[in-house]
């Protein structure tokens, strides 16, 4: 079993947890996460199944750490393409395709077998570390109502229904029945004219 290398035992519990992470992504990629089990993960990552429970003692534990740092990518992400002077619509057109891509990329469960899977506790935490998304979406919203390009009256509902748009295309995108492009302009499409946007009507 390969050694990891590192000046200090914290970088090479860093060095542990990426590689533990870095074989989640690729096992979410090839099965999903919810058939993943922990043994999947120390193999994949070349370590012990002792040395893996070490880091994370359950699997709710792996995924809410696998899903905190998907949600950093993403924010890291959103804000790398998005052009300094980026109107409303396009600053949401960012979102979703990012969002989309991010489902395509490590595929996952519904929010409703999650909850089932990892119990309340466990997916309330697993919704704290998804709401930097949230607030994104909802900062979104609200510059397009100050500019006059949206028409939104309850903000955050708005923002928790778009989401359940976008997660809707999960099971085509997985299933290769769409692409990411095309799940991205037929959302964009169907949430602008939702929220009143000119660019969403054609």
């Amino acid at each position: 079993m390969p050694r990891i290398s590192a000046a200090t035992i914290g970088e090479h519990r860093a060095q542990t947890r990426d590689r533990i992470l870095e074989a989640v992504a690729r096992l979410s990629r090839a099965q999903g996460i919810d058939a993943i089990s922990m043994t999947d993960v120390a193999h994949e990552a070349e370590i012990t199944r002792t040395v893996l429970y070490n880091y994370y003692p359950d699997k709710a534990a792996l995924l809410l750490a696998f899903t905190e740092r998907v949600t950093s990518y993403f924010i890291e992400s959103y804000e790398q393409e998005l052009p300094a002077v980026a109107s409303p619509a396009d600053r949401l057109r960012v979102f979703v395709r990012l969002q989309l891509a991010g489902l395509l990329a490590h595929p996952h469960p519904g929010a409703a077998d999650l909850s089932a899977a990892l119990g309340p506790d466990a997916y309330q935490q697993l919704a704290e570390h998804v709401a930097p998304m949230q607030r994104i979406l909802v900062g979104i919203l609200e510059s397009g109502i100050e500019s006059a390009e949206f028409q939104v009256v309850d903000v955050e509902a708005t923002a928790r229904m778009i989401i359940a748009v976008i997660g809707a295309e999960r099971v085509p995108l997985i299933s290769g029945a769409v692409t990411v492009e095309a799940a991205e302009a037929l959302v964009t499409g169907f949430v602008l004219r939702a929220l009143g946007n000119a660019e969403g009507a054609g």
